[in-house]
C-alpha cells in the first residue's frame, strides 16, 4: 500500500476479503439517494463522504469511521486494525475518503477500483462495464 493512498481492490477481491476476514467493514461512501434509489453492497455501511444538500465533504467523516472500529477496539497487536473496505460509485471518491482515512492514521484501507457502478459507456450508461453491480455481487435496494 502506497503511504497516502488506499490499496484499490477490484469487486470480487472486496467481495472476498470480506468472506475471509468477518472483521472487515465495507463503507458505501455514496450520497444518501445514491445508497437508497442507486442501491448499494448487501451489508455495506453508509457514511457519505459527500451528500446533499450542501455537497461538501462530511467534516464528521473519520470519526464516523472512527466509531465503526470502536475508536480501536477492534484492533490488536499482531494485525492491526479491522480492514476498511470503502466503495463509491466508480472508485474516484473512495480514493479521496482512504487518502483522508490514512492521513488520520488508520493503516488498513482498501478501495473498490471499479466501485458500485463502473465508468461510464459510450452511451453514457453505469453497470456496463465494471462496478459491483456489474460483476453480480451482492447487492440491494430500497
Amino acid at each position: 500500500m502506497s503511504d497516502d493512498l488506499p490499496t484499490g481492490l477490484a469487486p470480487r477481491e472486496a467481495l472476498e476479503m470480506l468472506d475471509s476476514h468477518p472483521q472487515a467493514i465495507l463503507v458505501d461512501i455514496r450520497s444518501s439517494m445514491e445508497f437508497l434509489f442507486v442501491g448499494h453492497p448487501k451489508g455495506a455501511v453508509h457514511v457519505p463522504w459527500i451528500d446533499e444538500p450542501d455537497w461538501v465533504v462530511n467534516p464528521d467523516f473519520v470519526t464516523e469511521i472512527r466509531k465503526l472500529v470502536l475508536g480501536g477496539a477492534v484492533c490488536d497487536q499482531r494485525q492491526g486494525c479491522a480492514p476498511i473496505i470503502l466503495i463509491c460509485r466508480s472508485g474516484k471518491r473512495s480514493l479521496e475518503a482512504g487518502r483522508a482515512l490514512i492521513h488520520e492514521g488508520f493503516k488498513s484501507v482498501f478501495h473498490v477500483d471499479e466501485g458500485f457502478e463502473g465508468e461510464l459507456d459510450e452511451h453514457h450508461h453505469r453497470s456496463t462495464i465494471g462496478g459491483w453491480r456489474f460483476h453480480g455481487l451482492p447487492w440491494e435496494q430500497c
